[in-house]
């Protein structure tokens, strides 16, 4: 009897202590990459991102002072990495696209619009093709964009 509720107790320890294992080691892996990417961008220095928020393995990261944003996404197949000088930027916008007459949100993209060029530049936080109807995500990534469109147009 305390053999099998020995073998019992090592078996659900190893079927939850190697997945902990992968989570721990993969988020630690993904800070390791975020900070060389932000320490990539900050131009020597210059900018220091002291502004950051990360969920559904998009981070988003300001630095209020010298005015600066970066954009990392880590939840598509490449990663995808936006940086962008804030004193280039006449305005910030949310778009969002829904799916004709089921007004489903298909996309959410923050658009940022240049000064001199009037060029728009669109970085996708939401795309329902890539969720699969996650509508957590949808929710969640929503929030988080209306959040940071108000937090870059008060650092313009």
């Amino acid at each position: 009897m305390d053999t099998s509720v020995t073998i019992i107790g090592l078996v659900i320890t190893v079927l939850i202590g190697i997945p902990l294992t992968l989570l721990f080691r993969s988020n630690i892996l993904n800070k390791k990459k975020i900070t060389q990417i932000k320490k990539q961008f900050s131009k020597n220095g210059h900018y220091s991102f002291d502004l950051t928020e990360t969920q559904n393995k998009k981070i988003l990261s300001i630095d209020q002072k010298n005015k600066a944003f970066l954009f990392i996404d880590f939840s598509y197949k490449k990663e995808t990495v936006y940086f962008v000088d804030l004193s280039n930027i006449l305005l910030c916008n949310l778009l969002e696209t829904t799916q004709s007459k089921l007004g489903i949100i298909a996309k959410v993209e923050i658009e940022l619009v240049h000064k001199n060029t009037m060029k728009k530049e669109m970085l996708p936080i939401y795309n329902i093709e890539n969720h699969f109807l996650d509508h957590n995500c949808l929710f969640e990534d929503h929030k988080l964009a209306k959040k940071w469109v108000r937090i870059v147009n008060e650092n313009l």
